[in-house]
C-alpha cells in the first residue's frame, strides 16, 4: 500500500506515518510545502510523483474561533481545498480519506442520540460550515465513484506533537494552584475524546479493506463532558485542583462549539469500535510520562 499524507507533520498525519511504518507500508509526507491549503497548487503532478494508493487528507484549519474571525479564509483552506485534492485524486483513480468532524452538526439534540452518519448536517460555526464544504467538495468530485472516497468525521482529537486539550488544562490547572484560584471546567459541551493514535489505527482500517468507502465516524467510546475530561486527566496525571463546574456560557467566544457533539462510532471492518477514551487517555499521557507526574516532582 502507497499512501500519501496532507499535514504530514501535525497531531494526525504524525499518528498515521508512524503507524504505516508498523504495516511496511510506504507513506509520502505531504508538507505545506508540497500542498498548502491557502494555493494548492499542481495536485496532479504531485500524484504522479509518489503514486499512492490512496491520499489521506488530514492537513486543515482548526483553529474554530479563526475561522469565525475569517470565514472567506476557512472555506479556502477546509473546503476549496479540500474539493482540489479531491478533483485531482478522482480523475487519477486514486483513494482519498477526507478527515472531518462532528460540528458539522450543530449540537442542538437533546434527546441524548448521538449523531448517525445518515443524520443531516447543519453546522452552526464557520468552522463547521468550512468543513462541510470540504465534505459536499470530495463527494461531488468522486460522484459514482464513491467506494475510494472516506470522509471520515472525528471530534476531540488529542495525542502529540502540539497543545491539545489534556496538555492546556495541566497548564491552566497549575496557573490556577499557583494563584489559588478555583478552575472552571465546562459541564455542558458534551463529546467523545478520541486519539490521533487511535484514529489513525482506525483510518488505516478502513483504508485496507475494500468496499469500505463512504461516511464514517471514528471516535473512541464513551461520553464525557470538558469538565469529565478534565478530571480524568487530573486524576491521571496526579494533579491536585480545586476546580467547580460551569456552563460553556461563561466563556463567550466569537466560535460557539456544539453543546452535544457525540458521535455514533463506526464499526470498523477489522477493530470494529475504538475502545474506551479513558483507556486511550491513559496511554496517551504514558508514553508522555505525564502518569502522575505531580507526584513524581514533589
Amino acid at each position: 500500500m502507497r499512501l500519501a499524507i496532507t499535514g504530514a507533520t501535525g497531531r494526525l498525519g504524525t499518528a498515521i506515518s508512524d503507524r504505516c511504518a508498523a504495516r511496511n507500508w510506504i507513506a509520502a509526507p505531504w508538507t505545506r510545502a508540497d500542498f498548502d491549503l491557502d494555493a494548492p497548487g499542481d495536485v496532479e503532478a504531485l500524484l504522479r510523483r509518489d503514486r499512492p494508493n490512496v491520499v489521506i487528507h488530514c492537513a486543515a484549519w482548526t483553529d474554530v474561533d479563526g475561522c469565525a474571525r475569517e470565514p472567506e479564509r476557512a472555506e479556502q483552506r477546509n473546503g476549496h481545498a479540500t474539493a482540489a485534492i479531491a478533483a485531482a485524486c478522482a480523475g487519477a483513480g486514486i483513494g482519498l480519506v477526507a478527515v472531518s468532524t462532528n460540528e458539522v452538526f450543530d449540537g442542538r439534540r437533546t434527546d441524548g442520540v448521538p449523531y448517525g452518519t445518515g443524520d443531516p448536517t447543519a453546522p452552526a460555526n464557520a468552522y463547521g460550515r468550512s468543513k462541510r464544504l470540504g465534505e459536499l467538495g470530495a463527494i461531488t468530485a468522486f460522484g459514482t465513484d464513491a467506494e475510494r472516497l472516506w470522509i471520515v468525521r472525528t471530534s476531540w482529537l488529542f495525542g502529540v506533537p502540539g497543545a491539545d486539550f489534556p496538555s492546556k488544562i495541566l497548564a491552566a490547572a497549575a496557573a490556577a494552584k499557583d494563584g489559588r484560584r478555583t478552575l472552571a471546567l465546562v459541564a455542558d459541551e458534551v463529546g467523545r475524546p478520541t486519539a490521533a493514535a487511535d484514529l489513525a489505527e482506525g483510518i488505516l482500517d478502513l483504508v485496507g479493506a475494500p468496499g469500505s468507502g463512504g461516511i464514517h465516524h471514528v471516535v473512541n467510546t464513551g461520553i464525557a463532558s470538558r469538565a469529565d475530561w478534565a478530571r480524568r486527566v487530573f486524576d491521571l496525571a496526579g494533579v491536585d485542583v480545586s476546580s467547580r463546574d460551569v456552563s460553556i456560557d461563561e466563556f463567550p467566544r466569537i466560535s460557539t462549539p456544539p453543546r452535544w457533539g457525540v458521535l455514533e462510532p463506526t464499526a470498523l471492518p477489522t477493530i470494529g469500535h475504538l475502545r474506551p477514551w479513558q483507556e486511550a487517555l491513559q496511554d496517551d499521557l504514558g508514553a508522555r510520562g505525564l502518569l502522575s507526574y505531580a507526584r513524581g516532582r514533589a
